[in-house]
């Protein structure tokens, strides 16, 4: 799915020998503004440059916001932006630029890169990222996104057996350039340098699949960083072929587990999921698919599937990759009986939505048949519904699509309405996408936030986490609840807690959160949160000593795949 072969073309080369020239490119609006004296030089240098490599396949474009984030380095994450740059199929955008980090201690407070759809703007309805990738080597997106494929030369100079450092120290005042390279072969592919002032050339690489024929959009977003930008051009894609590999495995994944006789769909909403020879994975289209054993659904018991896939990763015939998988022909459900109730059956609620998801752990559905039998169903053949956005006694709809009729049962539950919420009701809300009201905290008080988290579960992190500001939103810290923070205020902090880590994700889901935000009065503040889980465990994560300003502090809260109903 991600791994290339590329051929640079020859312009490649003239590009980088003359990349330093055109620098000044796209700042010629500021210098009419206290101009330097030597403006006309600096004009006919950008224009020699230009020239220089203009084969008549370069584009510029011009660049509005010259410096992207405040040089006080103030600028919070997604608060300042880059213009957005479009990268039709079949073209490279190179974007150049000086990064600043004013010697800050953590490493994403450098440039960080958005790849999205070509909607034109971040608050479009259509509007949706491929990927997020940071300088540091890391990021996050959709789920093409594979950490694993980023690749850095990034080198320990100091030989502290700490690369990281060396990183910051390299990245402050470096000369960046960025080929975003938007191949018709379906593929984006990304080349950043960096060209500290020390001497060092920092360079790392990520690839994934896009659209082969939508325009790319792209924007860089400072985080207590700022950038000069330089200049943007648009190249020729200098992505030739990419290299076919053969399918090594298949997986299947929600496959039914029971069909009623009579029924010949045996695929149901399973996913086939083809594991490649580079490592890289891609759902296969049914169609594609060879069943090699095709089941008796006129009798019922046990069958077996047998399930192939003979594509390699561009399309092509290749050796066959296969497994298999079972299900249970079994007589027509009549009736559907909840014989235990899940674990959560209170829930909070604010938003005003089309539902709540339903959590089903614990659950337990039986089902009669027409024969008279029961047995437990699996969750997997079952629907579940939304519970209404309304206070009082709600159900929740469970239903088993059978052959010729749809069987259902409620599920009881009790909703209760909170003062506000932080997230999206459906847990699409990613990280920093939504945050709640800010709260002064006065020296020597505190500030209590009562509330039950709603999580994917995916990760300890899909949970509340604190942010620690002045009222201007300069942050002093952020923190979240799993144990991790970062920020110049996080620096002096002691973390405490008594986790399970192993558990902590599964937990989250309706778990109560009281998060206390003290102003010590002396320059720091503390944070602690204290959580019960749905079935009665508790823990506690505590930050003592965070540094901040006990004349100036704000807090609010953030979310991270999850949502928050607050209920003081």
């Amino acid at each position: 799915m991600k791994t290339a072969k590329l051929k640079w073309r020859a312009l490649y080369a003239v590009v980088l020998v003359t990349f330093g020239l055109v620098s000044c490119e796209g700042n010629l609006d500021v210098y009419k503004i206290d101009a330097p004296s030597d403006l006309q030089d600096r004009i006919d240098s950008v224009a020699a440059a230009k020239a220089a490599i203009d084969t008549g396949d370069t584009t510029f474009v011009d660049i509005s916001t010259a410096i992207v984030g405040a040089e006080d380095y103030s600028s919070g994450w997604w608060t300042a932006f880059s213009d957005y740059f479009a990268v039709p199929s079949n073209k490279l955008l190179r974007l150049e630029f000086i990064n600043h980090n004013g010697g800050s201690a953590n490493n994403w407070n450098n440039w960080t890169m958005a790849v999205s759809n070509e909607a034109g703007d971040r608050d479009a309805d259509n509007y949706s990222e491929y990927f997020v990738l940071r300088s540091d080597a890391y990021g996050w997106g959709n789920d093409d996104f594979d950490l694993g494929l980023i690749s850095q030369n990034y080198p320990d100079t100091d030989g502290d057996e700490d690369i990281w450092n060396d990183f910051r120290a390299t990245m402050d005042g470096a000369y960046i350039t960025i080929d975003i390279d938007h191949s018709a072969t379906g593929y984006v592919f990304v080349t950043a340098k960096a060209e500290g002032t020390n001497g060092t050339t920092l360079e790392m690489t990520y690839n994934q699949p896009v659209s082969a024929v939508e325009d790319l959009n792209v924007f860089l977003i400072a985080d207590n960083s700022y950038f000069e930008m330089e200049s943007a051009y648009l190249l020729p894609s200098e992505v030739t072929a990419v290299e076919d590999v053969f399918a090594s495995s298949i997986s299947i994944s929600g496959s039914p587990s029971i069909v009623e006789i009579g029924n010949e769909n045996f695929w149901g909403d399973a996913v086939a999921t083809v594991t490649f020879e580079d490592g890289s994975t891609a759902e296969a289209d049914s169609a594609d698919l060879s069943f090699n054993v095709v089941p008796d659904m006129t009798t019922l018991g046990e069958k077996t599937v047998s399930v192939a896939y003979s594509m390699t990763k561009q399309g092509a015939y290749g050796p066959a990759v296969s497994t298999f998988y079972k299900l249970d022909v079994v007589n027509t459900v009549a009736s559907l009986e909840i014989t235990t109730l899940p674990d959560i059956t209170d829930y909070y609620f604010f938003v005003d939505t089309v539902g709540v998801i339903l959590d089903t752990t614990g659950i337990v559905v039986t089902a009669t048949y027409s024969d008279g039998s029961s047995a437990i169903m699996d969750n997997t053949s079952l629907k579940f519904g939304l519970i209404p956005a309304a206070e009082g006694a709600q159900n929740a709809v469970i239903s088993y699509v059978g052959a010729a009729s749809t069987v259902t049962v409620d599920c009881p539950v009790n909703m209760t309405k909170g003062t506000a919420q932080v997230g999206a009701s459906d847990l699409s809300t990613g990280f920093w996408g939504d945050h709640s009201d800010d709260f002064t905290v006065a020296s020597g008080e505190s500030k209590v936030f009562q509330l039950y988290c709603y999580s994917t579960e995916g990760a300890n992190w899909n949970s509340p986490v604190t942010i620690l500001r002045r009222a201007d939103l300069t942050e002093f810290a952020v923190v979240r609840s799993d144990n991790f923070g970062w920020g110049d205020g996080y620096a002096s902090a002691t973390a405490t807690n008594d986790w399970d880590f192993g558990v902590m994700a599964s937990n989250l889901n309706g778990a109560y959160f009281e998060i206390t935000v003290t102003n010590n009065g002396d320059g720091t503040a503390n944070v602690r949160y204290d959580v019960t889980y749905a079935n009665g465990t508790s823990h506690f994560q505590e930050y003592a000593g965070l540094t901040v300003d006990s004349a100036d502090l704000t807090t609010a809260l953030t979310v991270d795949g999850c949502y928050l109903v607050l209920v003081n």
